[in-house]
C-alpha cells in the first residue's frame, strides 16, 4: 500500500480509509530482474501512489502521504518501529489523576526550518487551528477543551473527558507543529514551515516528485540517515517494478506475484502480513435504511457467508490472512480466540436469516468505489449464496468519502489502514467515530469505552479493548474478511526496519545497510 511544492494548489483527497486501499488494488504484469541501483547511497528513493491533499496541519491525512508531512513536521510524540510510544518534540508528558489534563514538556533547542524557535505557543497555535478548522482530524481532537502555553516549553491540554487515543494521536497528524507566523498563509498548504528533519527542495514537482533535503541543524538529525528523500508518484504498478529494476527506485512495495523474482535478483524483501483490513461495515444497526440489519441474527448470517481462507488464497494470492475482527493483529485489542467464530457456513446463515424473518433473503445497495471493484464479484457471490442480493451503485472517486458517511448505505465494503488499538477502538465505537457511520450506541459498550479511556494502567486498558472487540464480534457490528499485507522490496544499501507494529508511514521505517 502506497500512498508534495510548486505554485499549484493541491487537490482535495480522501480519508485514510480510501487512501489505504490503493496499493492493495493495483495490479502489475511485468517481471523483475536485478540491475545495479542508480540511486545515490545517501538517497532514499521511494514510490508513492497518491499526492497529499494539503500540508496544512488541519487537513493532514494519515495515509501514505504521511511520508512527506512527517518529514517536514515534527510530531509531539512518536511511535518507534516496534510500535512503542516515544518522546519526540515533547521530551515528557504527564496526565492528571482524573486524566482530563495532559501536560507536555517540549525539549530545548528546536527550531523551525526558518530558524525561528519552536515554542509552546507554536504548539498551541497549531492545535487550535486544527480544533477550529473543519477537516479530517476534527474528530481526533474533539476531546480537547482548550490548549494553554504557560511558558515557552510547557503545553497543557485540558480535556472535556478522558481520551485513551490522544497520546497515539499526538504521534500522528494532530501532533505536528507549524510555524505560527506562516500557518495562515497560502504557502502552508504547499510548502510549509515546519520543525521536522527535512524541507521540500525547490526541485519538487507537485503530483510528480517530492524532493526532501535533510536539515543538518535538526535536533534529531542522526536518526535520519538519508541526506535526500525522493518520493516519486507512480500510480502504475508496472512502472514501479520497472523503476526498481532500473535503479530509479531503491524502495517500494510490490505485488506478491513479483516477490520471487526480486528475491532471486538480489533485492531484500520484507513481508508485513497485515497493513489494511477488508470488511463489510454493517453500519445501519438500527435499521434506518436497511431494516434487516437491525437484527443481530442477520448480521451474524452475513459473517457466515464468507470463505475467508479461500478469499485470501485466491484474491490476495496469499499476501494476507483471514480475520473475524477489525482491529490489527499487533494491537492490544486483538484476540486470537475470536478467529474461531463465524465459520463459512451458508446453510447455517440461511437458517439464521429465516429465523429473523427473511427466509427469501433481501436486497441491499452498496456504493461501488474505486477500491472496492476488485472485491465486488466475490462479495456479490458470497452474499447471493445466502439469499442477499447486492446492487453496486457506481460512485465517482471524488464522491467516495461522502458516500461512505452519507447514511445512504446501510452496509459498506471498506478497506482501511490499520492503526493503534486505542485509535481503532475510538473510531469504531464512539458514536461520532468515522467507522460508526450511523452513530450506534450501546450502554454496555459505552461503559467499557469510558473505562478504557480513563484507565491509567495500560494493561487495564488493553483488557478492556479486548472486551470491546469481543462485543463487536459477538454482536456482529462488522463482517471482517481479511487482512492484506505488503511486500517491501529494497535495493542494496537500504533496509526496511518495520515489523508491522507501527503502520504510520514515515521515513524512519527505512535505514541504510551494508
Amino acid at each position: 500500500m502506497l500512498i508534495r511544492s510548486t505554485g499549484r494548489r493541491l487537490p482535495l483527497r480522501l480519508p485514510t480509509a480510501v487512501v489505504a486501499a490503493t496499493a492493495l488494488l493495483a495490479t502489475a504484469s511485468c517481471g523483475a530482474s536485478a540491475e545495479q541501483s542508480q540511486t545515490d547511497a545517501e538517497t532514499l528513493s521511494l514510490a508513492v501512489q497518491n499526492t497529499p491533499n494539503s500540508f496544512d496541519p488541519a487537513q493532514l491525512l494519515s495515509g501514505t502521504q504521511a511520508y512527506v508531512w512527517s518529514s517536514i513536521y515534527d510530531t509531539l510524540l512518536s511511535v518507534d518501529n516496534k510500535g512503542e510510544l516515544q518522546p519526540n518534540a515533547a521530551e515528557s508528558w504527564a496526565y492528571s489523576d482524573d486524566r482530563t489534563t495532559l501536560t507536555l514538556k517540549l525539549r530545548e533547542g528546536m527550531t523551525f526550518s526558518s530558524g525561528a524557535p519552536v515554542t509552546a505557543a507554536a504548539v498551541k497555535a497549531t492545535l487550535e487551528r486544527t480544533l477550529s478548522t473543519p477537516g479530517p482530524n476534527s474528530f481526533t481532537v474533539a476531546s480537547i477543551e482548550s490548549v494553554d502555553a504557560p511558558d515557552a516549553r510547557t503545553v497543557v491540554l485540558r480535556l472535556k473527558e478522558p481520551d485513551g487515543a490522544l497520546l497515539r494521536s499526538l504521534a500522528g497528524a494532530v501532533g505536528v507543529i507549524g510555524d505560527p507566523k506562516t500557518l495562515d498563509t497560502e504557502r502552508t498548504a504547499l510548502n510549509p514551515v515546519g520543525s521536522g528533519p527535512y524541507v521540500l527542495d525547490e526541485s519538487t514537482v507537485n503530483a510528480s516528485e517530492y524532493v526532501l533535503k535533510k536539515r543538518d541543524d535538526h535536533w534529531n538529525a542522526k536518526a535520519y540517515p538519508f541526506e535526500t528523500v525522493r518520493l516519486q508518484v507512480m500510480k502504475d504498478r508496472t512502472a514501479i517494478v520497472n523503476a526498481l529494476r532500473s535503479g530509479r527506485l531503491n524502495a517500494a512495495s510490490v505485488e506478491a506475484a513479483h516477490v520471487d523474482q526480486f528475491k532471486s535478483g538480489g533485492f531484500e524483501v520484507t513481508f508485513i502480513d497485515a497493513v489494511v483490513v477488508g470488511m463489510l461495515s454493517l453500519s445501519d444497526r438500527g435499521g434506518k435504511v436497511v431494516k434487516p440489519l437491525s437484527d443481530v441474527r442477520v448480521r451474524k448470517a452475513i459473517n457466515m457467508a464468507f470463505d475467508r481462507e479461500k478469499i485470501v488464497e485466491q484474491l490476495l494470492r496469499g499476501a494476507g490472512k483471514p480475520t473475524r475482527q477489525v482491529f490489527g493483529p499487533e494491537g492490544e485489542a486483538y484476540d486470537p480466540a475470536l478467529e474461531q467464530t463465524y465459520a463459512h457456513d451458508p446453510a447455517a446463515a440461511k437458517k439464521l436469516l429465516a429465523e429473523a424473518g427473511y427466509p427469501d433473503g433481501f436486497a441491499v445497495r452498496m456504493p461501488s468505489l474505486f477500491f472496492t471493484k476488485p472485491f465486488e464479484p466475490t462479495v456479490t457471490q458470497s452474499l447471493a449464496e445466502i439469499g442477499i442480493e447486492v446492487t453496486w451503485e457506481p460512485t465517482p472517486p471524488q464522491n467516495s468519502a461522502s458516500s461512505v458517511t452519507s447514511q445512504k448505505y446501510g452496509m459498506l465494503l471498506q478497506v482501511e489502514g490499520l492503526n493503534a488499538a486505542s485509535i481503532e477502538v475510538k473510531n469504531s465505537v464512539d458514536p461520532e467515530g468515522p467507522r460508526n457511520v450511523f452513530g450506534t450506541r450501546d450502554p454496555e459498550l459505552t461503559r467499557m469505552l469510558d473505562r478504557a479511556n480513563a484507565a491509567g494502567d495500560p494493561a487495564q486498558a488493553a483488557a478492556l479493548y479486548k472486551r470491546i472487540n469481543a462485543f463487536l464480534v459477538e454482536n456482529a457490528w462488522y463482517a471482517p474478511i481479511f487482512y492484506s499485507g505488503r511486500n517491501w522490496v529494497t535495493a542494496d544499501g537500504v533496509e526496511f526496519l518495520g515489523d508491522g507494529s507501527n503502520l504510520l508511514n514515515t521515513v524512519r521505517a527505512f535505514g541504510t545497510s551494508g
